[in-house]
């Protein structure tokens, strides 16, 4: 089955919102000491809290990660594979590149630590390194979980979302009324397991009512399905925000409570479905857009390189501090003022160069990767799989540990987690070298398949 373009676009315009919505956000300011700090624009200007609806756009990541889920396990179960081997390859694919990155920001960390850098510096730059690993361990409990959502998918249908939906409503009204956060932490993969699973309907069918992949939807048509959930989740976010405890960010606001995000709240679910209806009804339009060659050579690229935009996108941020407000050289007009919003263009254009370099200068690495993948890929029919979950799991708690705290906790080098990593990602490649072991040739794999 050829791609769907319009999945792949999703996935390239998720990222593009991520980046541009963390630099938009971001402010610094360079004490009299000398010292760079970063005030919360959310917290400060209230009112920048309604550009959130705009840039949250991560239930359309876990929208199409479904979609090419759903497509990917059942050719692999068609193909006579096991669900250890199919989800090794994916984590495996994730977890290298999240190593890479990892092992380059901890190196710093360490480095700026033995030259006694400031720990409250230090603190909030390890903060802003590992923000966005908050991603990373939803994802992997949601591939994790792929076998056992599709089975449901197969048997249930689109019965399946709202039930997910419903018990993240009763946990996360829990989380409001009795204040218990650690219930709460199931909406992480429920509510975003909800989009998830919105993915596989939408591959087969069941939300427009035809295979979104095979066909372009017919322009005089209204899916209704997808109107409905436009309509409806955008009216039931707006009686939450208005009439319900629940605030418009869609960001996690310092102080704010309760927040949409930490945990995903009644109110992002809401959000969830609006952004996957809305998603659903431009489909038609953008597909022949995208079908266009001269579109989709400027689409490709960015979704090739979206795992490097998303983890390095904060990088040229610290260089930006670097070279002018360290020195001193960049204006700084009052947060939030007419003149600091008219510097926000050239900040971002020059975020953008920056980062245009970094992609090109970690291109050799990428290629490294794709090397170091293809010797260490765990194999396709695995069944003796139990140093694939231990590292799986290893790895769960150590992202999520960066992703609460960032790489420098209290300025700290965060000695545990960064180990924690490191054997995680060794333990999920342990499976490629029994299994070459069993065939009796080095490096083997039963199936060349790529996932």
């Amino acid at each position: 089955m050829s791609r769907d373009r319009y999945v792949d676009f999703l996935r390239a315009w998720a990222i593009v919102l991520v980046v541009l919505g963390h630099w938009l956000i971001t402010a610094l300011v360079r004490d009299p000491d000398g010292r760079i700090t970063a005030p919360e624009l959310l917290a400060t200007v209230d009112w920048t809290q309604w550009l959130t609806l705009g840039f949250q756009i991560m239930p359309l990541f876990f929208l199409a990660g479904g979609h090419a889920a759903g497509g990917s396990w059942a050719r692999a179960r068609a193909a006579g594979n096991t669900s250890a081997g199919w989800l090794g390859r994916r984590a495996l694919r994730l977890l290298l590149p999240v190593a890479v990155y990892s092992g380059a920001v901890l190196l710093a960390v360490g480095v700026c630590t033995a030259v006694g850098v400031d720990a409250d510096t230090l603190a909030l730059v390890g903060w802003a390194m590992g923000m966005q690993f908050w991603f990373l361990p939803v994802y992997l409990l949601l591939s994790a979980l792929t076998p056992l959502l599709y089975a449901a998918h197969r048997r249930w249908g689109l019965r399946v979302p709202p039930v997910l939906g419903a018990v993240a409503l009763v946990a996360d009204a829990l989380v409001v009324t009795v204040h218990a956060p650690y219930v709460g932490l199931l909406n992480y993969v429920l509510v975003w397991g909800v989009a998830y699973q919105l993915g596989f309907c939408w591959r087969d069918g069941l939300l427009t009512g035809r295979r979104s992949a095979t066909r372009l939807a017919h322009p005089a048509r209204v899916p209704l399905v997808p109107l409905a959930m436009a309509v409806g989740g955008g009216l039931a976010f707006a009686a939450l925000v208005a009439l319900g405890p629940f605030p418009v960010s869609l960001i996690l606001v310092t102080g704010q409570s309760p927040s949409n995000t930490n945990p995903p709240s009644a109110a992002m679910l809401a959000w969830l479905v609006a952004q996957v209806g809305l998603s659903l009804l431009a489909a038609p339009v953008l597909r022949r857009l995208l079908a266009r060659e001269r579109v989709w050579r400027v689409v490709r690229p960015v979704g090739a390189a979206s795992m490097t935009l998303y983890l390095w996108h904060m990088l040229p941020v610290l260089i930006v501090a670097a070279a002018f407000y360290l020195t001193g050289l960049a204006p700084e007009p009052v947060l939030g003022s007419a003149a600091w919003w008219g510097l926000r263009v050239p900040w971002l254009l020059v975020l953008g160069a920056v980062l245009a370099c970094v992609v090109l200068a970690l291109r050799p690495w990428e290629r490294g990767l794709g090397v170091l993948y293809g010797r260490t890929v765990p194999d396709a029919g695995l069944r003796r799989a139990w140093p694939l979950w231990a590292g799986l799991a290893v790895d769960v708690a150590a992202l999520t540990r960066f992703a609460v705290r960032g790489f420098a906790p209290d300025g700290r080098f965060p000695l545990l987690p960064a180990l924690g990593l490191a054997l995680g990602t060794v333990l999920v490649t342990v499976p490629r070298w029994t299994a070459a072991e069993r065939l009796g040739q080095p490096g083997a794999t039963r199936t060349t398949d790529r996932v």
